[in-house]
């Protein structure tokens, strides 16, 4: 493993029970950070398993109160916050927007773009109170190109993306950034939740015609955690297999 020094700094990840969440916390804990894992479930016991430099919190992402009492949790625990990597997701129903009832359309808009709003609102009190910080939005190819039979998890992850254009854009005299990455279809267990014929459509579209792996997607934002990552901010990283190079 490629080590990024994140020596003294402070990371919230969401999501950070499993996937590329889980993926992200161990990288990060080898190149010195404390890592605050949050999650709807099991993030507790995740930590546990990563060691000192590591606490979890179980928290719903779309629940403003909750959000803000996590944050005061992770600030109690390590002190303030200087990475956010918001990758929780749900793929929610695969199936025509003429049949997806309302309350699914609003729990997948509530967990990806309301969750990545309240959080990225949240660690930015500490951010610009240390004028430094780093915000990485986990966004999907689908929010460039749309999924067929999933509008919501579509729409969902192009809000991420406008959202994090506009606040890199408002950031980018400070010595804070934020971008986003771009994945493609990635071994998770959230790919595992997906229907065999959506996997298979989607792994056609790839012209490396396999699946990308955690480790991939970690290391990138590693380096998007780190202050090497100085002179961009409001981008997307795409990390797609080559499916979209734009």
């Amino acid at each position: 493993m490629n080590k990024t020094d994140l020596s003294g700094k402070v990371a919230v990840i969401t999501g950070g029970a499993r996937g590329i969440g889980l993926g992200c916390a161990k990288r990060f804990i080898a190149s010195g950070a404390k890592v605050a894992l949050w999650d709807l479930r099991g993030a507790k016991e995740a930590a546990a398993e990563l060691g000192p430099d590591a606490i979890g919190v179980d928290v719903d992402i779309s629940n403003e109160a909750a959000v803000e009492a996590a944050m005061n949790v992770t600030r109690d625990a390590f002190g303030p916050t200087s990475i956010l990597v918001t990758a929780a997701g749900m793929t929610g129903q695969v199936i025509p927007l003429s049949d997806m009832p309302f309350d699914d359309w609003c729990r997948v808009i509530n967990v990806h773009m309301n969750g990545a709003f309240l959080c990225s609102r949240a660690v930015l009190k500490d951010m610009i109170a240390q004028d430094y910080g780093r915000i990485i939005t986990v966004a999907s190819v689908a929010g460039k190109e749309g999924n067929v039979n999933s509008g919501a998890y579509s729409a969902a992850k192009a809000g991420i993306i406008g959202m994090t254009k506009s606040l890199g854009k408002e950031l980018a005299t400070t010595g804070i950034r934020a971008n986003c990455i771009v994945p493609g279809l990635i071994k998770t267990p959230l790919m595992e939740q997906l229907p065999p014929e959506q996997i298979e459509m989607s792994l056609s579209k790839i012209p490396m015609e396999r699946f990308g792996t955690i480790d991939e997607v970690s290391s990138m934002i590693a380096w998007m955690a780190s202050h090497e990552c100085s002179f961009t901010s409001g981008a997307t990283f795409d990390i797609s297999g080559g499916r979209a190079t734009y």
